[in-house]
């Protein structure tokens, strides 16, 4: 009996010392959930263009609710691409929210004309199409993993596991596409095979926000001999692979509040065999991994690892608000850096990994700030000292 089709939802001055307590410690570091974004400069459409399948889907929910200026510019995106989807039960939902957002606008003072934002008509023809093919196609899949098995044929067996993996996930159905993908790893007969399944744990993990086996299949595929035993220049699919599994990396430890690990993981990424939309953007790397990197580094570390970095300078060039507060930062240009931050701190307020942590990461670069700027101040008046011009 096939699997039932189920579908969810989904210069020098010594850094003095480490501010790197741990959040919990902290009630100042409980995540702000309850928010509305106001002033947004986000261009969506390209946003979202930089995502694909269940995570720009996800993404576009996420900006809606919290973000009334671009609620419904965002539920018409995300409605228009669950479509290419067999995910009916996200589509009818975002449909509903879609429709309570166009009435809350068309009862607003300032309302545009009447029929202007009304929602396209619940395509009631394609939802039971969809359903039905989704069932004819799971019930095919499922028969040619059974005739597989009975020619037992391991890797005919791994990719009909794989691909009733890809038609759950397509269907919103992240637990059974989970087990499909994981029951794959009996039939893997080489160490690309098994990179693969553990790319797709991962994948699915990410979205289950299941930071734990995230990072296992991570560890996983970095033990495999053709990720581990290569030493010195790495193929370009190998650099894939691992830029992969540190940007997967990365995202559990920022969900875990590990700040400086996860900079670590987003800085070890390559630009160049950056390509993983089913999870983040190349532009996600430079704002998380700066951030985190800025919160967490001392400046020798921030020198060293991000400013002096060849490979994340490529990142930053995608994200120069990010690039120039780290600069101002690192040049003692307080009051610009922090100033810069509170201009972008709507749009990170949007980024649904980036958001809970978003206080939290302000409040340890405002600290490093604080500390840095008074040491400096500190120092300076010494000098004087020596010179005579400070009186203390």
């Amino acid at each position: 009996m096939p699997l039932p089709v189920q579908v969810f939802n989904l210069q020098g001055a010594v850094e003095p010392m480490q501010i790197d307590a741990d959040p919990q410690d902290d009630q100042q570091n409980v995540p702000d959930i309850n928010y509305v974004v106001e002033n947004p400069t986000l261009d969506l459409e390209q946003y979202a263009s930089s995502y694909s399948g269940l995570m720009r889907i996800e993404r576009l929910q996420f900006i809606a609710d919290r973000c009334p200026q671009l609620r419904v510019e965002a539920l018409k995106m995300a409605l228009s691409f669950v479509q290419r989807t067999f995910n009916v039960d996200v589509y009818e939902e975002i449909h509903r929210k879609l429709t309570e957002a166009s009435r809350e606008l068309q009862n607003a003072p300032d309302a545009l004309p009447e029929g202007s934002l009304d929602p396209p008509p619940l395509d009631t023809a394609w939802v039971e199409a969809t359903r039905k093919k989704a069932l004819l196609k799971l019930e095919k899949l499922d028969t040619d993993l059974k005739n597989y098995k009975g020619n037992s044929i391991k890797e005919s067996i791994r990719r009909g596991h794989d691909d009733l993996g890809d038609h759950y996930l397509d269907c919103g159905d992240l637990s059974n596409a989970l087990k499909c993908y994981s029951r794959a790893r009996d039939y893997c007969t080489s160490a690309k095979h098994v990179i693969n399944m553990c790319l797709n744990v991962i994948k699915v993990s990410v979205y289950l926000q299941n930071w734990s086996h995230v990072l296992s299949y991570v560890s996983k595929a970095e033990s495999t001999p053709e990720i581990a035993e290569q030493r010195g220049e790495r193929d370009s699919q190998t650099q894939s692979v691992l830029t992969k599994l540190k940007c997967a990396a990365g995202l559990a430890e920022l969900a875990a509040r590990k700040y400086k690990q996860a900079a670590k993981c987003f800085l070890l990424a390559s630009f160049d065999h950056c390509d993983f939309p089913e999870l983040l953007s190349s532009s996600n790397v430079a704002v998380y991994g700066g951030l985190c990197a800025l919160a967490t580094f001392d400046r020798q570390e921030l020198q060293r690892n991000v400013i002096s970095s060849s490979s994340f300078k490529l990142f930053l060039e995608l994200e120069p608000q990010v690039r120039d507060i780290i600069f101002k930062f690192y040049e003692s240009k307080y009051a610009s850096c922090l100033k810069m931050l509170d201009e972008m701190k709507d749009n990170l307020l949007l980024d649904m990994y980036l958001a809970p942590h978003v206080r939290t990461l302000y409040t340890q670069i405002r600290n490093r700030a604080l500390i840095q700027c008074t040491v400096q101040s500190i120092d300076g008046c010494f000098v004087g000292r020596r010179h005579g011009k400070c009186s203390a």
